[in-house]
């Protein structure tokens, strides 16, 4: 989820629709839960009112309800999409290059402009087996990849906490992200990086005719909340271009692997097995700082890396050797939505609480870029350790800092930060949180007092 070249080129393009309406306090009081903090204190719908920013299309509920019929438990469907479109374009670049092998990678920035216009994988392949040049309109952002292998636009949603939710009716939950309170913002970035000049595949890798999906997302690890519609996204995707004939005329075989995240080191040793069994594409990380550390491994090995939810910066001039792909949009985006919203929300001065990874001290300076072009002061940052046993003096100085919003941006550490706010008596509705947090998840870790 970060950073390099792209921070000369913060020129964002940003049409925002109805973003400010869901950028105010906008509290709403509830019946709360039963969390107490360490104090005894009770923390009872004290999240509601938080806002945050996460890349997320607008998901049509028939998409949402065919992925609860793959994992009926899920809490979100964060970057469930962008599970979903990878593999999906995946499975046409294949069927275009006609080939599982390495040469698939040529083709996956085609597959996704300049051509007939298709949103599915049924359509799509009828037309490449037509002979026609296809322009895959993916549900993530219904547009056109660099040249580096990622979106040129994005859709952002602004998410709020409340007491009215799907979760808070079918889980049970005391509080849960608001839908009805969704504001959705489209972002693209500038010319000169939607324009690059593609990254050429280097390396050789035969095909063996059977397209083989490998998943290297989180079941463990600091992001595992992240995991489920992830999953869920990459097993619809291949049930429906299995239902629809397979690619090369054979059924995508699949092999679930687990990142981990980079504290428990889960990644390599599922990479080392994946590669092992031959796949052809390893869809993940979903953490930017793991991908890092297994990026050459796996293009080393004339392997396809897509990622649904990387979005360091850093990653968009990586030397990958053409493949690697994602479907999420860099941070450089996220900075300027959240800073957006911010300032839209009346807030004249931020302090930022930011864990320390690629992801984290990444978004942290895109968003101190953002504010200050939107006129908002940085009062102050804490750069914390997302494993540290007790976050008092971080949230001391981010109260004492007298700002009136925090930019929290981190991982599932950001509950037990959230609690020690509360216990310090901040008010949570002024928290603006990220995609690394923003979820149901965070509002059933901080209601069990976790």
């Amino acid at each position: 989820m970060h950073q390099k070249r792209w921070i000369a080129l913060v020129a964002v393009v940003m049409t925002f629709g109805l973003v400010a309406a869901a950028c105010g306090n906008d509290n709403e009081s509830g019946s709360g839960s039963n969390a107490t903090t360490t104090t005894g204190a009770d923390t009872s719908g004290t999240l509601v009112g938080m806002h945050g920013t996460t890349p997320l299309g607008a998901q049509s509920k028939a998409f949402q309800d065919r992925l609860l019929k793959i994992d009926p438990e899920l809490l979100d469907f964060n970057y469930a999409s962008e599970a979903y479109d990878a593999v999906v374009i995946t499975a046409l670049a294949a069927e275009v290059a006609k080939t599982d092998g390495i040469d698939l990678a040529k083709q996956i920035n085609g597959v996704t402009k300049d051509g007939t216009e298709c949103t599915d994988f049924k359509s799509c392949d009828a037309l490449v087996k037509a002979g026609t040049d296809i322009d895959y309109k993916d549900i993530s952002t219904q547009d056109d990849f660099s040249g580096n292998g990622e979106p040129t636009k994005a859709s952002y949603g602004i998410l709020q906490f409340g007491t009215k939710g799907i979760y808070c009716e079918k889980k049970g939950f005391k509080t849960c992200i608001d839908e009805s309170k969704t504001k959705y913002t489209n972002v693209e970035v500038p010319a000169a990086v939607a324009s690059v000049p593609e990254t050429p595949v280097e390396g050789t890798r035969p095909g063996d005719g059977v397209l083989k999906i490998g998943t290297l997302l989180p079941k463990t690890g600091s992001l595992a909340f992240l995991g489920p519609p992830e999953f869920a996204g990459v097993k619809l995707a291949i049930q429906d271009i299995n239902d629809a004939g397979g690619v090369l005329g054979k059924d995508v075989e699949y092999v679930e692997g687990d990142s981990g995240d980079t504290d428990n080191k889960v990644a390599p040793t599922t990479v080392a097995t994946l590669l092992s069994q031959n796949v052809d594409a390893i869809i993940g990380a979903a953490s930017s700082s793991v991908t890092l550390s297994v990026i050459d491994t796996v293009i080393n090995a004339g392997v396809v890396m897509f990622s649904p939810a990387n979005t360091a910066v850093k990653l968009s001039t990586y030397p990958d050797k053409g493949l690697y792909f994602r479907t999420a949009p860099a941070d450089i985006l996220q900075g300027s939505v959240l800073a957006d919203a911010i300032a839209k929300s009346g807030a004249t001065s931020v302090y930022i609480l930011a864990l320390n990874d690629d992801y984290g001290t990444g978004l942290a300076k895109d968003l101190t870029t953002g504010l200050t072009s939107s006129g908002v002061e940085v009062l102050g940052q804490k750069i914390y350790d997302p494993k540290a046993a007790d976050y008092s003096a971080e949230v001391s100085a981010a109260k004492d800092s007298g700002a009136d919003a925090v930019a929290l941006i981190g991982f599932d550490e950001s509950s037990k930060i959230l609690l020690k706010a509360a216990e310090q008596g901040m008010d949570l509705s002024t928290f603006w949180g990220v995609d690394g947090n923003m979820g149901n998840a965070l509002a059933e870790a901080f209601d069990s007092g976790k």
